[in-house]
């Protein structure tokens, strides 16, 4: 025993150094405060980016560039491409980009209603194990012996169930080995058949608590199908508000060409005239600084249609013209100002039937009504039963064992209950009060959404009859306008009207049929708004979209 005795500090020096050695991997492995910086590796962007604001170096353009004259108006065009209203819908659900992200999103919800469908699924499970132990014993009559070799292997299948329970069917093959001189079998074979049930009763029990994670996904994908409808209209209408704007932008354009090309003819006209000896020199005068202005005119004009066009352009995402290609959009659909007879209460009402926004919070409270039944659930006791039926083999042989197995001969039956009860269970009751609350604000948020449609559809009804009346005086007053100025150039003609007077007349012509278009554009895009109120769209064709698969890189 003495001789012993000198290996202990040695013993003690070695487990001493293992535990520094195994301190010291934990420190430095797991035990260290990460750093965010550090666990960020795709953002490659320097950090001064985030907090420095840099500033706009433009160069000033060459003196010949800045006196050259404004751009004729009369120029040769760019390429043109005519574009009908429907051809432009077409071409914004196609390519859209703001809706191709949208359509993607009923796929993703989907797949979170194929997840939850998938907590039933069966599992196969199996195991094994391997000991080989050498244990001292105290006796000789220690019937298990100090040298045990021992291998099982199980195979089994879970099965859940809809109810909240979980059926388990198990199949275990054992072999033992050992050198104790009292076993039967050396070595021997066991074989386990069992069959085992674990079901909740209260919480967590019964098949709509349990499926409760399957509605609400389902729910989530309506909202999301509600959402992507949404934006389709949405788009759908972006894209008729843009049309329209390109049509009267474009219009405008023509309004003040025309305009420009009647100054220069009162230019001419002046010019003849003082030429001859019948008006001052100042007419001339006059006249071309009514061209200047008509120019400036044509310049704002252009600018506003090349706004819409790049918007519209952006909208339509077209492959081969994009917002810096000169090409010209133009709209080959004329408006067609129609009177309609507006029933305010029929409105409204396929608006709260239409609108994606009121069927969304109908998904959403019945989402809510599920999810107070589940808490209800929740907040019951913990009562668990467990029944497990066994049948058990053994024998010299693998095939004998099975052979007692398949007599059934040997039989268990264990039945067990649990009861777990939380005292004063405030958490589960709170979750419960919060999903009370929740409903309770939907169903406000509800009668809230359909006062703000309604009051939407009534304000777009207003609109448009506004907007009828605006096209109806807008025509009547380029009618009076257009003879104003005609009567003008008469007076001018025969001496008794100055240039000044004529180009008023002119310049009074053209802002009429401006706002004549404008009223027109204007009337189609209320329609257009009154549509959107109402959760429709306009024309007799009917739009079905459906939603975008993404391939995996598996397909």
């Amino acid at each position: 025993m003495n001789k012993e005795w000198p290996k202990i500090p040695r013993i003690a020096h070695t487990f001493t150094a293992y535990a520094l050695i195994s301190c010291a991997l934990v420190h430095f492995s797991g035990c260290r405060k990460p750093k965010a910086e550090n666990l960020i590796h795709d953002f490659k962007g320097r950090p001064q980016m985030l907090r420095e604001i840099q500033t706009l170096n433009l160069t000033p353009a060459e003196p010949a560039l800045q006196d050259r004259p404004p751009i004729d108006p009369n120029q040769p065009a760019p390429p043109q491409l005519e574009l009908t209203l429907e051809r432009c819908r077409a071409l914004a659900l196609q390519n859209n980009l703001g809706l191709k992200v949208q359509l993607i999103s009923p796929a993703i919800a989907a797949e979170r209603v194929s997840e939850e469908e998938a907590r039933f699924e069966a599992a196969l499970r199996s195991n094994f194990t391997y000991a080989k132990t050498d244990t001292p014993v105290a006796s000789n009559l220690d019937i298990s012996g100090s040298n045990v070799d021992y291998a099982r292997t199980n195979l089994g299948v879970d099965v859940p169930l809809t109810t909240g329970g979980t059926v388990t069917f198990d199949l275990a093959d054992t072999r033992t080995k050992t050198d104790s001189e009292w076993s039967l079998f050396n070595p021997s074979y066991g074989s386990n058949m069992s069959v085992s049930l674990s079901q909740p009763l209260l919480r967590n029990a019964g098949t709509r608590t349990n499926t409760y994670a399957i509605r609400i996904a389902a729910y989530s994908h309506r909202i999301s199908e509600a959402q992507t409808k949404l934006e389709v209209i949405r788009v759908i209408a972006a894209i008729d508000r843009l049309y329209w704007q390109l049509y009267a932008a474009r219009r405008e354009l023509e309004v003040r060409k025309k305009e420009y090309d009647l100054a220069k003819k009162q230019l001419e006209s002046a010019r003849r005239f003082v030429n001859e000896g019948e008006r001052a020199q100042v007419e001339i005068t006059r006249a071309e600084a009514g061209v200047a202005q008509r120019l400036e005119a044509i310049i704002l004009a252009e600018n506003t249609l090349r706004d819409t066009e790049r918007d519209l352009k952006l909208a339509l995402n077209m492959p081969d013209i994009d917002m810096q290609t000169t090409t010209v959009l133009v709209p080959a659909t004329e408006p067609d100002p129609v009177r309609y007879d507006l029933q305010n209460d029929a409105l409204v009402n396929t608006a709260l039937e239409s609108r994606m926004e009121m069927l969304e919070l109908e998904l959403q409270i019945a989402q809510d009504i599920s999810t107070e039944d589940y808490m209800k659930n929740q907040v019951l006791p913990l009562v668990t039963m467990d029944y497990t039926y066994n049948v058990s083999g053994l024998g010299g042989t693998r095939a004998d064992s099975y052979d007692l197995l398949r007599d059934n001969r040997f039989e268990d039956h264990r039945f067990g209950l649990q009861l777990l009860v939380p005292l004063g269970n405030q958490a589960a009751k709170s979750r419960l009060r919060q999903a009370f609350y929740q409903r309770r604000q939907r169903l406000a948020s509800k009668e809230s959404r359909a006062a703000s449609i309604e009051l939407e559809v009534l304000n777009a009804i207003d609109q448009l009859e506004a907007n009828w009346q605006r096209v109806l005086a807008g025509r009547q007053r380029t009618i009076l306008d257009g003879r104003l100025y005609q009567a003008e150039k008469r007076q001018y003609e025969i001496g008794t009207r100055t240039t000044t007077d004529v180009l008023l007349a002119q310049n009074t012509f053209a802002d009429a049929q401006s706002t004549e278009i404008r009223a027109l554009a204007e009337y189609q895009i209320a329609l257009v708004d009154l549509s959107y109120a109402t959760g429709t769209i306009l024309g007799a064709a009917k739009v079905r979209w459906q939603p975008t698969i993404p391939q995996t890189p598996n397909d």
